[in-house]
């Protein structure tokens, strides 16, 4: 698994004084020895060996990485995300998978599921995280889905408009991102936006928990 928390690890700088001949060939040895292990690792994890290590520290943000979609529409795969990740893990494995499929009408075989989840599982780990989920969306947007596809049926039966809502009906994935790229302000607008409809939504209820007051004093 790969975990993609919001958190940063500094870049580990070479001491200068390592690179020398010697110390160079001691670290191709140990690179070209790591190198070995990982290829035999994914080799394993193919073949149903062994168990996954612990997920490694990488920093994802979806607004900034899915600049394709509006805010709007990564909270919506959000929503959906967690709606059918019932082990509240952070990931969708085959079960809840299957599930989904199953509520939006459009069951899926085993082996099919398997394929789904293979198509965007870029580390391997049979399962899917939210970015290799918001993946399903990218491509559906780009047209990089075959149409029979079961990818392609969830993104189309989700309700989530990949299309229009964010990009402005864009016709393709590269217009998409020129528009995503001139609007840069985007975001900032929705932000306050949403901002600013907290800000009414407690201004009236405050001036209902006032009127209710006044109503409640007339009355002793």
């Amino acid at each position: 698994n790969i975990d993609y928390s919001i958190s940063e690890e500094e870049p580990v700088a070479l001491d200068e004084a390592h690179e020398n001949g010697a110390h160079e060939k001691t670290a191709t040895a140990s690179a070209d020895s790591e190198l070995g292990a990982k290829l035999q690792r994914r080799g394993e994890l193919n073949e149903g060996v062994g168990e996954h290590q612990q997920p490694s520290m990488k920093v994802f943000n979806p607004y900034t990485e899915f600049k394709e979609f509006s805010r709007k529409q990564i909270k919506d795969m959000e929503k959906m995300f967690k709606q059918y990740d019932s082990e509240k893990d952070n990931f969708i494995d085959l079960m809840e998978l299957k599930l989904m499929m199953e509520k939006l009408g459009a069951p899926q075989t085993h082996l099919g599921l398997k394929n789904m989840i293979k198509e965007v599982d870029e580390d391997l780990d049979g399962k899917l995280s939210f970015r290799e989920f918001l993946l399903i969306f990218k491509k559906a947007a780009a047209g990089e889905l075959a149409e029979d596809s079961g990818l392609h049926v969830l993104a189309r039966l989700s309700e989530i408009d990949v299309s229009t809502e964010g990009v402005k009906g864009a016709k393709s994935f590269f217009e998409a991102k020129v528009q995503a790229i001139n609007e840069s302000n985007r975001f900032e607008a929705e932000i306050r936006q949403e901002q600013e409809e907290k800000k009414r939504e407690a201004e009236e209820r405050k001036t209902r928990q006032a009127a209710f007051k006044e109503l409640k004093s007339a009355f002793k």
